[in-house]
């Protein structure tokens, strides 16, 4: 089996902030560069479970994902390109016959993936040991990843994100989704800086998960910028995503990092950051979710993201 490196080298791109009166200074580490999909975070939360399950001498890695996850898209490229099965329970009965129409499942597929769809009921029920044993009897040995990749190995990896150079920046933001990120960032953060998360779910529910693995109190969970839930978006956001690649080309994606960046953008205008502040914003990943996402917004008729 070949060993697990991707990682090219992780730049800081300076963004250029409209009507910045404030002296603020953002920066965007770009984790979207480390892979064309196994990218972001998703390189981090793998990177030290799939030594674990080598180590272990699985070669069968079964996770959880619904119909358009990033995760899904790095578990079956990362079997691909290293030697393991993989295996996809996805949320929702109805994708069954769906998959050649659903970008993010067809990709899977060529990876290799085998699927098993079901109810959401039973997606639920997806952390209980007894439902994991019935996977076992049916699948056979696996090594279990949980839905979006979080456990203390997924921390362990997101914990080496930020370097020695980013030390002077006063504040580092993160998109959040099961919290493993930005734990990860809070453990290996500066005592002097300030972590924040932009929830992209609905609530406030993430900090207890948060705080499982956090072992600072430097942060905060910012839960004003979902835009109604997790995978909701609007006009005013798909605009903003599309003038901010205009003007910066950097690609944002819906789900995560588009919503993070404008909530920086609105908190800044807010005042919320002191004058002469210095923020560092981390891009996760997640562009392979667009081409599904333009999907359901060309149903709905709203604008694409380009």
């Amino acid at each position: 089996m070949k060993p697990f490196v991707l990682q090219q080298s992780v730049i800081n791109q300076q963004v250029i902030v409209v009507g910045n009166s404030y002296l603020i200074e953002l920066e965007i580490k770009r984790e979207d560069e480390i892979h064309s999909i196994i990218s972001g975070n998703k390189y981090r939360k793998l990177k030290y479970n799939l030594i674990a399950a080598k180590n272990e001498e699985k070669n069968v890695l079964l996770t959880f994902g619904g119909a358009f996850s990033n995760h899904i898209a790095a578990t079956a490229s990362v079997g691909k390109a290293f030697g393991f099965k993989t295996i996809g329970i996805i949320r929702g009965e109805e994708l069954k016959d769906k998959i050649e129409g659903n970008s993010t499942l067809s990709y899977a597929k060529q990876c290799g993936m085998t699927f098993k769809f079901i109810s959401r009921t039973d997606f639920k029920k997806k952390g209980d040991s007894y439902f994991i044993e019935t996977l076992k009897n049916e699948f056979g040995d696996f090594y279990l990843i949980p839905e979006g990749g979080t456990n203390a190995l997924a921390i362990k990896g997101c914990e080496e994100i930020l370097t020695e150079g980013d030390s002077d920046f006063n504040y580092v933001c993160a998109p959040v989704g099961t919290g493993g990120t930005l734990a990860g960032l809070i453990n290996c953060s500066k005592p002097s800086q300030q972590v924040l998360g932009f929830s992209a779910l609905k609530g406030d529910f993430l900090k207890q998960d948060i705080s499982k693995f956090a072992i600072k109190n430097n942060w905060e969970l910012i839960t004003d910028y979902h835009f109604g839930g997790y995978a909701k978006i609007n006009s005013e956001l798909i605009t903003f995503i599309n003038q901010f690649k205009k003007q910066n080309n950097i690609q944002l994606d819906p789900v995560y990092t588009g919503k993070m960046m404008f909530g920086i953008f609105d908190l800044i205008k807010k005042g919320f950051f002191p004058k002469g502040s210095k923020i560092l914003a981390i891009h996760t990943g997640g562009i392979q979710g667009i081409q599904g996402m333009n999907t359901l917004l060309k149903k709905r008729q709203l604008p694409l993201i380009q």
